[in-house]
């Protein structure tokens, strides 16, 4: 029998919510699903077509959604997190039950833990079969369960009618709370199930808070009173770039950055501190401040504590400003707390905060003078082969200033976190915050470079890293996407292997095997070259940059000296 196609067949007038579309009789639960993706504004869905979820498919080669193919469900959801990063749209994946669930579980929990939205949808056995234990092909006993923990919810649909709902409380955590992974599982025999009666029109999308004038004035006044104020923050405030900037020349106040936040202050800017906040310079001038406002960021270890001593400390007021009222409770108490999104609490206080002369403001030390002696401190501690790193990254900014940095847990990442200046906002992020995973530069670079094909995309990742998702070049070959990888080779886990020696420990799993990654690279249909130079290294990108297919540059950590010659 002939399936019908679905077809917009009505509209009930200008409600906000868009057009009221209804599904032909033929349209199953699956097709539906690819019709209000489409509705949300979805561009793209990664994923590996399996048995389970064939049925998501029937519609997607007709739609605008393009499909990406990882070679691994990981990979997709790196991916998505990619994407989402740059876009600042959710990443959509479709995984199949069990296996390919748990094989992206690694993805979910990195952007979990580092607040990015991300759509997973997935199969899972028929609703009879379900925590039956009945040895059902990718049976878990409770899939949902599983999950449950790494994301914003997770949701089992138990029927079609259940679809526009889920999706709608999907797409308003993304919208106005803080935004994390959804998973939404579709037993096999409700994909199936005849979904012509749903509407697929999207209903009006939340904002995000607003911060309580009281509290916003409460704030003012303790800011306004301020000798020493300063600013952390963190990727809460990615899309308050301009408010940020605004404020810290009206308060006169240092800005460090965690890395989610690279970008909000440009290089170079009298106030910007860096992302310096676990050196002891930067940890001394918060403990001068004698006012701290924190901006979006959590106040987590792995942007202020990566030596694990627990010695950062603000023993000034703390002012919070965060979208997750549970999190302005973790972690640093607070003398005044904001319930709001980053852009409007920072509206609401410059209005009342009218700029005043530096002499009126700060101590006379404090400000541009204070932020440019601990720039020039921290640059001072750094070691040789920190400098060395450095220049890599120095030598890529000057050849692509326009370029977005992907990175996974590798030393180069390590050293530009504390170093390195993004030139924007979304332009410098890794796996080293937050969860912490090996693996992700690749795949998440691949993303970046969906959302943002007019940029060049450097994936920052070392030998050991990029044998975990090594097999996603030949997806950035399919996908044609000319990614530009910077693999840093210390022959092993070399910080790994630093670690265990600083703790006289015999270095034991980390000297692992090498292969010829240029051959690798060239069979998979990448370019390929070593560079020992900084001539070479400069060469090397401007002809990537023009590749029009994945480049692989390696940097032997032996051979590198960062020279011209």
């Amino acid at each position: 029998m002939k399936r019908l196609e679905s077809t917009e067949i009505g509209k009930t007038g200008d409600t906000g919510a868009g057009s009221l579309t209804i599904a032909t009789p033929a349209s199953s639960c699956g097709e539906v699903l690819i019709k209000l993706l489409e509705n949300y504004g979805v561009e793209l869905v990664f994923g590996i077509p399996g048995v389970h979820t064939v049925e998501l498919y029937r519609g997607l080669a007709q739609s605008s959604l393009r499909h990406i193919t990882p070679r691994h469900e990981q990979g997709a959801g790196f991916m998505a997190d990619g994407y989402a990063r740059v876009s600042g749209k959710p990443g959509v994946c479709f995984i199949i039950t069990g296996p390919g669930m748990t094989n992206i579980a690694t993805a979910m929990a990195q952007a979990y833990a580092d607040s990015i939205p991300m759509l997973v949808i997935s199969s899972v056995n028929a609703r009879q079969h379900l925590g039956n234990g009945n040895g059902m092909l990718h049976e878990l006993p409770s899939q949902r369960g599983v999950f449950a923990g790494m994301t914003a919810f997770s949701h089992t649909l138990m029927s079609p009618e259940e679809l526009p709902a889920v999706l709608a409380r999907a797409f308003a955590v993304f919208d106005s709370a803080r935004p994390r992974p959804v998973h939404i599982e579709i037993p096999l025999d409700v994909i199936v199930a005849p979904a012509a009666h749903l509407s697929i029109a999207t209903p009006a999308r939340s904002a995000r808070p607003h911060a309580d004038p009281r509290s916003v004035a409460d704030a003012a006044a303790i800011l306004r009173q301020a000798k020493r104020p300063l600013i952390l923050a963190g990727g809460g405030a990615v899309n308050a770039g301009v408010e940020l900037q605004q404020l810290a020349a009206c308060l006169q106040a240092p800005v460090a950055l965690t890395i989610n936040a690279k970008g909000l202050l440009p290089p170079r800017h009298p106030l910007l501190l860096g992302s310096s906040q676990s050196t002891a310079a930067t940890r001394a001038l918060v403990c001068e401040a004698d006012v701290v406002l924190a901006i979006g960021t959590e106040l987590g270890e792995t942007d202020y504590d990566t030596v694990f001593d627990g010695g950062f400390r603000i023993p000034g007021k703390l002012i919070r400003i965060d979208i997750d009222a549970q999190q302005l409770a973790r972690n640093y108490p607070a003398s005044l707390t904001l319930l709001s999104d980053a852009a409007s609490a920072l509206q609401g206080l410059l209005q009342q905060l009218p700029a005043l002369p530096d002499t009126m403001r700060n101590d006379a030390l404090w400000g541009s003078s204070r932020t440019a002696a601990l720039r020039r401190e921290v640059d001072a501690s750094l070691d040789r082969p920190a400098r060395m790193q450095h220049r890599m990254l120095e030598v890529a900014a000057s050849v692509l200033p326009d370029a977005i940095y992907v990175g996974d847990s590798t030393q180069p990442v390590y050293t530009g976190n504390i170093t390195f200046d993004a030139a924007q906002p979304r332009s410098w992020f890794n796996s080293s915050t937050g969860y912490g995973t090996l693996g992700y530069a690749l795949p998440a670079a691949i993303g970046a470079k969906l959302a943002a094909a007019a940029r060049p995309v450097l994936c920052l990742i070392g030998d050991g890293g990029i044998q975990f998702t090594l097999p996603e070049l030949a997806s950035a070959v399919e996908a044609g996407v000319p990614v530009i990888i910077l693999l840093w080779n210390n022959n092993g886990y070399g910080e790994i292997k630093k670690y265990m020696e600083n703790r006289a420990i015999e270095p034991v799993g980390v000297d692992i095997y090498t292969p010829d990654f240029l051959a690798i690279a060239r069979g998979f249909g990448c370019s390929a070259r070593h560079v020992a130079t900084a001539a070479e290294l400069a060469d090397a990108l401007q002809l990537a940059a023009t590749a029009g297919r994945p480049t692989v540059i390696e940097i032997s950590e032996t051979e590198w000296t960062g020279q011209e010659q």
